[in-house]
């Protein structure tokens, strides 16, 4: 597929995917290609870090030449190379990092390190999407479990984060614990539907500020777990999920009434969640408030929201550096 105007390349690595996409300013993703790293990491229940790092340079670059050869594009066609520079696994960001330096010296194109944070944010304008800003702004996923106000698209204060565990992280962690495989949270989830709420989980910080806690959630899970060995894992699942859905909600209910948004925008790995997508769908509508959700294919970690993301850096003129960063925030470029 050949097509006309300027091109951004988002490259992926801060975890255990590896991810290039081709995006035009506008959210259009004219070719993209993942390489799944999920048959590496199931039996550890988690990211191996090192075998990530390995993985991402068997196929970091085999997966950026299918992506150019089933665009057609040429370098020369390129804007710039987007490549994700912090957050994320130091060894997975630095193969990422220097792919990308290599493509731009060798293709003469500028390389941007574009923040993975602001990446998950504009995934809900990918393949036509549109947010009304100002937005309240839910970011939730294996690493972060974050709320922001976006005044504009470049424009972000960070107003809640997790004090422990992040909502993803306890969604594995819990899966773990059941004996389901990695990731947890599409097992979970759709275990969940076939389960009753037979026990309480806590609400942890439910009633203090915006601020999360899930560590206390999933502790409580492994107890119950320990007292009662033959609970059904659909049961507990539901119980789980319950609590999650009530936090999160609740959290993001508190928000749109401080800050008065016109939309609520839901993004990260955890935005696949049906169950999340439900009810935030039902907070906004009783709110009167547009709710913006990335497709299901770009919630997870993927090189189009790097390649869009990438976009705004080059409007605003911000050619950073793309030098590994593992700590950088979301109010951060």
């Amino acid at each position: 597929m050949k097509t006309s105007g300027r091109l951004v390349l988002g490259i992926e690595t801060s975890c255990d995917d590896t991810a290039v996409a081709l995006v035009q300013s506008d959210g259009t993703v004219i070719a993209a290609q993942t390489a799944s790293q999920t048959d590496i990491h199931t039996m550890y229940g988690g990211v191996y870090p090192e075998l990530a790092s390995r993985a991402h340079v068997d196929k970091i670059i085999p997966t950026v030449q299918s992506v150019i050869e089933q665009s057609g594009v040429r370098p020369s066609e390129l804007a710039s190379i987007g490549v994700t520079r912090g957050p994320g696994l130091i060894g997975s960001l630095i193969v990422g990092v220097n792919t990308a330096r290599g493509l731009g010296d060798g293709w003469q194109v500028p390389v941007i390190g574009v923040n993975h944070l602001r990446g998950h944010l504009r995934s809900a304008e990918l393949e036509g999407g549109k947010v009304r800003y100002p937005a309240v702004v839910l970011l939730v996923s294996g690493g972060h479990t974050v709320l922001a106000f976006m005044q504009d698209v470049t424009t972000i204060v960070r107003i809640g984060t997790t004090r422990d565990d992040s909502v993803g992280e306890a969604y594995d962690k819990v899966a773990r614990m059941l004996g389901l495989g990695y990731p947890g949270g599409p097992i979970i989830d759709k275990m969940a539907v076939d389960g009753k709420v037979l026990v309480r989980f806590p609400r942890p910080m439910m009633g203090q500020g915006l601020d999360f806690s899930f560590s206390g959630l999933k502790s409580a899970v492994s107890r119950y777990l320990e007292s009662e060995p033959g609970a059904r894992a659909e049961d507990v699942a539901a119980a789980f999920v319950d609590a999650c859905m009530d936090v999160l909600i609740g959290k993001c209910s508190r928000a749109l009434a401080m800050y008065k948004p016109a939309s609520l925008v839901v993004v990260g790995g955890v935005a696949a969640s049906p169950q999340l997508r439900a009810e935030a769908k039902k907070l906004c509508h009783g709110n009167g408030v547009e709710l913006c959700l990335p497709p299901l294919k770009w919630s997870t970690d993927n090189g189009a929201m790097i390649g869009l993301a990438a976009w705004d850096y080059l409007s605003k003129d911000i050619r950073l550096d793309a030098s590994p960063n593992t700590s950088l925030s979301i109010e951060d470029f």
